[in-house]
């Protein structure tokens, strides 16, 4: 059973498994996200950790490790991947990918994208969904503020918290339409 993150402290320092907490990234309707270091492999990753409120709510429970599942199944270049479910001490995490870079709603506060940007972006985006398309699953939480674009303009479709799958889809029996 998971517990409030507020009862572990969630400031620099908090323990998770091996993945100690470095700096807060984010939160958003479903959690919060972390930067991390991975004391075993010696990398920076992203924590998602459940927020507190949900966590006595088994729908937005189940809807976490759901997430989890899809991810799972996605492996795609401009997809943010999933290493792991993290369980430690009552607390529920997914291990993700890190994705430096602005998001594209960052990114827009500077400006508009030039035609080549915006084409560019489009195309690894559409090639995302249409990856995850394949496999039965609707992201349904599409906007700027999900999407990553790295230093090198790679673009990376995060937070499938609120995909929808499909039954007899590619990706596996997730049960009905979540």
């Amino acid at each position: 059973t998971c517990i409030p993150m507020t009862a572990l402290s969630t400031r620099t320092g908090t323990l998770i498994g091996p993945y100690h907490l470095t700096a807060a990234l984010g939160a958003g309707g479903m959690g919060e996200v972390y930067r991390a270091r991975d004391t075993r492999l010696g990398r920076d990753v992203a924590i998602k950790v459940v927020a507190d409120r949900f966590l006595s709510v088994p729908d937005r429970m189940a809807r976490f490790e759901l997430e989890a599942r899809v991810l799972a199944t996605l492996n795609h270049p401009h997809i943010g991947a999933i290493y792991g479910l993290e369980e430690s001490a009552g607390v529920c995490g997914l291990v993700l990918e890190l994705v430096e870079g602005p998001t594209l709603a960052e990114r827009l506060t500077r400006g508009p994208l030039s035609m080549q940007e915006a084409l560019g972006v489009a195309r690894q985006i559409v090639d995302a969904l249409e990856t995850a398309h394949d496999k039965g699953i609707i992201h349904r939480d599409l906007k700027p503020a999900n999407i990553k674009i790295t230093s090198a303009g790679t673009v990376k479709v995060l937070d499938f918290g609120l995909a929808k799958v499909f039954d007899g889809a590619e990706s596996g029996d997730h049960g009905s339409q979540t």
